[in-house]
């Protein structure tokens, strides 16, 4: 399933409520932490898209279906910029600069590759059967990235 998304920042509030909505048939709930952590990587992706590029995007989301007790959810945002994804640090007080680090913190696997003339960066979760958090193993573990953080243009 995927929705357009236009270069606008309203765009993201869209795309939260859309992946909301998706979330209901899939078999995870609205308030499961796997939930939380997808919503919350969705406006991350989404706001980089469209405030880093200036183009339109497209967001994808494949949820496992409702019998399914472990499954990947992988969630995909692909625009029509061929710039990379450019680290950033962001110092303590700065607003922003800091997506694809949480990017980075809560999703099990992520990554980006072109496509066409644009890019495609994606993220997985695994939902487990014992509902595990994503968002309780930040930090817990190293990061080739530890330390800075990333904008996506």
């Amino acid at each position: 399933m995927q929705l357009e998304i236009r270069p606008d920042p309203a765009e993201v509030g869209r795309a939260r409520r859309w992946a909301r909505s998706r979330l209901a048939g899939s078999g995870i709930g609205a308030d499961e932490p796997l939930a939380e952590t997808l919503i919350l990587l969705v406006s991350e992706l989404v706001t980089n898209a469209v405030v880093h590029t200036g183009c339109p995007a497209v967001l994808r989301l494949s949820l496992p279906g409702a019998a399914q007790d472990a499954a990947t959810v992988r969630l995909e945002v692909a625009d029509r910029s061929g710039r990379a994804p450019v680290p950033r640090c962001a110092d303590g007080d700065a607003t922003g600069g800091r997506g694809l680090a949480l990017v980075d913190g809560l999703a099990d696997r992520w990554g980006w590759c072109t496509e066409g003339g644009g890019k495609r960066i994606w993220c997985e979760l695994d939902r487990e059967a014992d509902s595990q958090s994503a968002a309780a193993a930040y930090g817990s573990g190293s990061s080739a990235y530890e330390g800075l953080a990333y904008e996506a243009v």
